[in-house]
């Protein structure tokens, strides 16, 4: 099966990225600009919106939450994303600073989505890291580079 995966180097401590991918209001501040619904607690589930949709555009079960890993599994959303797992490794490098290795894992083919994704997955992951360097995120729709319409 494919995978989406991207290495960002980020100037900000573990900790924050950390906070960052692993809270709703984190995960709002650099991908979907909207307010979550939902828990990032371990066995629980939280849905992303994005620009004024009632319906939300993925709901993903979080599975790790630990200082080094993050890991959701997605249970609704696009068909070629049910049951895809998204994780972020974190690490420290040796400058303070942390390394990010992002997969979205277990796609059942590749294409054009899946192309599309992985664009604007490098477009988001970039405002993490701005956001997390600087507070000068860059969430939907500002980050959005690969469009669906």
């Amino acid at each position: 099966m494919p995978n989406i995966q991207h290495r960002i180097s980020i100037d900000a401590p573990m900790g924050r990225v950390h906070n960052l991918v692993a809270s709703t209001e984190g995960i709002a501040r650099w991908w979907t600009g909207r307010p979550l619904v939902g828990e990032h607690t371990v066995g629980s589930s939280f849905s992303v919106y994005f620009a004024q949709a009632e319906k939300p555009a993925a709901t993903m079960q979080v599975l790790t939450d630990t200082p080094n890993e993050v890991v959701w599994r997605v249970t609704d959303g696009p068909e070629s994303w049910i049951d895809t797992r998204v994780a972020f490794a974190l690490r420290s490098d040796n400058h303070g600073g942390t390394t990010l290795l992002f997969t979205h894992a277990g796609w059942r083919e590749m294409g054009e989505f899946m192309s599309g994704c992985s664009t604007n997955w490098g477009a988001y992951l970039t405002s993490l890291k701005t956001g997390a360097e600087s507070d000068a995120f860059a969430a939907y729709p500002a980050g959005e580079i690969s469009r669906w319409d």
